[in-house]
């Protein structure tokens, strides 16, 4: 009589199982994994023992920088089961989380030049020195690059309409101006009208039109089961909200420490941790000659900052009350977004980029973070 064969036993399957997790989460994500953390089990220590201010700053930036790559990467498993558009509004939906709690903690704590010059940097951040250093590593390796001009005419376009809507406030609410008095009245408004712009953006999206926010790539991804990519996505989110609190909490401290203004903080330092980190993505497959990708991903990053997270946290200050966050801007950042939304549609319009290009788009990225190194006040 043939012997029975077995399955493995529980303890057996239980321990494949535990040694193909590394395996199938991949190496850029275990390394993000261990990053969050250290970085915020160290944000956590320095806390807990009252340690000195820019200590603890530091942690916490790494922290909130790690995990917003992290929501990128569950966010990109989750979405890609969903078709390249519907990732796109999922993208739209969580790739900002750390970005949006940063934000509310300042908002709450009166920091609310911080987060204007932060939701400004962070359009700055992708649409000049991401896209600038996409353009410059693949125009590098592959010279000329293409990618679809209609696409990129569309977010041009957008935009266009993201820096004219955070210009108008404070043309229109200047002493003597018609609005002047109403400045958080004409934001909500200005802020609504922006959702409704995005919301409208989405039938796009999912249905891969014009305005899609997402392309597939041609490289090959480690698949994660939905429930571990919701799994990732719930514990990252919850260590966002703990490192963004203990990020504003040591922002003053720090900032006093290494006398850095509240205006380079937020245009470099909050606009890089929360955001453009996550768009290595981006540069990466710019390496890849996929130029398409590339360009895709970080424009439409700067246009999820500008068209729904902006007005998302101008209502947002409303129902919180305090310190209010309105559209009005110093003329600085109006003047910083206008000239990038200029040299950027003239640089993509055409559908070609080249590493000189890149260089241009990183250069004056560079000129606007160093106009306000010395901590001139900026006043709106």
């Amino acid at each position: 009589m043939p012997a029975l064969r077995r399955g493995p036993s529980p303890v057996t399957a239980l321990h494949v199982r535990s040694s193909g997790l590394p395996r199938l989460l991949g190496r850029r994500a275990l390394a993000l994994i261990a990053v969050s953390l250290v970085a915020t089990g160290l944000a956590a220590v320095l806390r807990a023992v009252n340690a000195d201010a820019v200590p603890t700053f530091v942690a916490a930036t790494i922290s909130l920088a790690s995990l917003a790559a992290l929501v990128g990467e569950g966010t990109e498993q989750l979405g890609g089961r969903l078709g390249p558009g519907a990732t796109g509004v999922l993208q739209s939906a969580l790739g900002n989380l750390p970005e949006l709690l940063i934000s509310i903690f300042a908002l709450r704590a009166g920091l609310v030049l911080v987060v204007q010059t932060a939701l400004v940097g962070s359009i700055l951040a992708n649409s000049l020195l991401v896209l600038g250093l996409a353009f410059i590593a693949g125009g590098a390796r592959h010279g000329t690059q293409r990618f679809g001009s209609d696409q990129t005419r569309m977010m041009s376009m957008l935009i266009v309409l993201a820096t004219a809507a955070l210009t108008i406030p404070e043309l229109a609410t200047i002493a003597g101006a018609p609005d002047a008095g109403h400045a958080r009245g004409l934001s909500i408004i200005v802020s609504v009208v922006l959702l409704v712009v995005f919301v409208a953006s989405i039938p796009f999206s999912v249905g891969g039109g014009p305005g899609a926010t997402a392309i597939g790539s041609s490289v090959e991804r480690h698949a994660w089961p939905v429930g571990l990519a919701a799994l990732v996505l719930v514990v990252a989110g919850l260590l966002s909200a703990l490192a963004s609190e203990w990020f504003v909490d040591s922002l003053q401290p720090a900032m006093a420490t290494l006398r850095l203004s509240e205006a380079f903080v937020g245009l470099v330092i909050v606009a890089i941790a929360g955001n453009a980190v996550e768009n290595v993505a981006g540069v990466q497959a710019a390496l890849r000659n996929e130029a398409d990708l590339a360009v895709s991903l970080i424009l439409n990053s700067a246009l999820q900052v500008a068209l729904a997270l902006t007005p998302a946290l101008v209502l947002i200050s409303v129902v919180m009350g305090g310190a209010a966050l309105t559209l009005v801007l110093p003329p600085l950042l109006i003047a910083a977004l206008g000239l990038s939304a200029v040299l950027g549609a003239l640089i993509v319009v055409d559908g070609e980029s080249t590493w000189l290009e890149g260089i241009a788009l990183v250069g004056l990225y560079v000129i606007i973070a160093a106009s306000v190194w010395w901590g001139a006040p900026l006043q709106p």
